[in-house]
């Protein structure tokens, strides 16, 4: 069996409310078209070897091949390469400290949430040090203007203590990550944070440039902070590469290595779906018919939501990943599917009554885990039985999902409700990474279905100028 992520649209080839194969068949051409376009014509814009047309400014593309790059400079320099520099870096800032504070908004963070929340330990901050093999606990913050909650993660670290630490124990780091260093909620966090950890360091301020680790462009405000601060290691968002799309750059990467995430494994996995990409026919790739079930979903059946519904709590924080990936790449020109991601089985009692019988204009791309982490869990056998359980002690809660998956697919398809499955046969590194570029790139071929740019500047651009317009700037 392939060790790949899967897609299977069957369940959405339903008469009178799906699609038709013949439908999907007929966008094939094209698809192939647009892949082999990504492929090599971007890549080449990108290299200076042809021009870029205006319809393709910006061209964030560098994602793409970002992974084998950054795996192939590694094997070339073991001591010098952006990986090794981030490995030797977080290496000595977990050895210093018990905490790390990660600050950042939007594409600068919730990659980094969603790897911890897939590949960690569920309660990975709660388990002792040694339990969590000496890294860190991880907090996120800079993505909000919440007074308590960052009052009330200031006060976790200590902050309201006017001496300096003295151990590990009460020692603490700070990761910052903005491209510009112009977006007032992290910039507004890394002022905040940043005096509370001179306070932590004693005021030495080669302590407090080890314990800073910020990931940034090659200019502009947060840059120009870090130099002034004489950061020894800045680590860079690329050219090319927009915030959304950079999960897989140093943004994502620097948080994971400290959680101990193994991200040569993540880039493998992101190197195995972009050779699947580039090599499968239309017919059997999984990027490009997840794109034409959605894209002719919304198009011929109005399905302009688009629910992802996982099957692990694990995944939450990359799907909502995936909601922003989308919302800010294709919600242009009163365009673009609304995306929301449910979490099932929690979700089937909140929200599942509106789309298996609310309006029909949702298309439901499941996420199904095939392989737990853990040993499978059973009900338990009881010497009583007021609960009525004991007919199906011996079931372990991976069978319970299982059956309601099966069930949950059954309902929809018995009420002409279309959906599709994505498998991943494990929540770990290799297939996170084939899922964050799988995923990024069924985003661009279909902006391009769209005839929009996916890499343009999203809305909440207008929404930024306005706010600071309201303080007075």
């Amino acid at each position: 069996m392939s060790d790949l992520l899967r897609f299977d649209p069957s369940g959405s080839m339903i008469p009178g409310t799906g699609l038709e194969t013949a439908q999907v068949n007929a966008l094939a051409p094209t698809l192939d078209k647009l892949r082999d376009e990504i492929c090599e014509l971007d890549v080449k814009m990108l290299r200076g070897e042809v021009p870029t047309p205006e319809a393709k400014q910006p061209l964030d593309g560098g994602f793409y091949l970002m992974p084998e790059r950054l795996l192939s400079e590694y094997e070339a320099d073991r001591q010098g390469s952006e990986l090794a520099r981030i490995l030797a870096k977080t290496k000595k800032l977990m050895s210093e400290v018990d905490r790390v504070v990660v600050l950042g908004i939007g594409g600068s963070y919730m990659g980094a949430k969603a790897l911890m929340d897939a590949c960690c330990q569920p309660y990975f901050n709660e388990f002792s040090r040694g339990e969590r093999g000496s890294r860190p606990r991880i907090y996120f913050e800079g993505n909000n203007v919440d007074n308590d909650a960052s009052q009330g993660l200031l006060h976790l670290l200590g902050a309201n203590r006017p001496t300096a630490s003295t151990g590990i124990d009460d020692s603490w780091g700070l990761v910052v990550i903005s491209k510009s260093g112009g977006t007032l909620e992290t910039a507004a966090a890394f002022r905040q944070y940043l005096a509370a950890l001179e306070v932590s360091c004693g005021g030495d301020k080669t302590k407090l440039r080890d314990r800073l680790i910020p990931v940034t462009g090659s200019s502009g405000k947060l840059f120009n902070f870090a130099t002034e601060l004489g950061c020894d290691q800045i680590f860079p968002v690329p050219d090319g590469v927009g915030g959304r799309f950079s999960v897989l750059s140093a943004v994502g990467l620097v948080p994971a290595a400290l959680m101990g995430i193994n991200i040569m494994k993540l880039l493998q996995g992101a190197k195995a779906m972009n050779e699947h990409f580039r090599t499968a026919k239309a017919a059997d790739n999984i990027v490009l018919q997840y794109t034409a079930i959605n894209h002719l979903m919304e198009k011929h059946r109005g399905a302009n939501v688009r629910l992802l519904s996982v099957w692990s709590k694990a995944l939450e924080s990359a799907g909502m990943w995936y909601d922003q990936l989308l919302a800010e790449s294709l919600g242009k020109q009163q365009l673009g599917a609304m995306p929301l991601t449910t979490v099932n089985t929690r979700d089937l009692h909140s929200r599942h009554q509106q789309h298996q019988e609310g309006r029909r204009d949702k298309i439901i791309n499941n996420v199904i885990v095939e392989n737990y982490r853990y040993d499978p869990l059973p009900i338990g056998k009881r010497s009583s039985d007021p609960d009525g359980l004991n007919d199906i002690a011996n079931k372990t809660l991976p069978e319970i999902m299982a059956a309601a998956i099966a069930g949950t697919n059954q309902a929809l398809r018995e009420d002409g409700r279309p959906s599709t499955n994505i498998y991943m046969p494990y929540v770990d590194e290799f297939h996170m990474g084939q899922y964050f570029q799988m995923l990024m790139l069924a985003t661009v071929v279909e902006g391009r279905l769209l005839g929009i740019n996916p890499y343009g500047q999203p809305g909440v651009e207008s929404y930024k100028k306005n706010m600071n317009r309201n303080l007075g700037r």
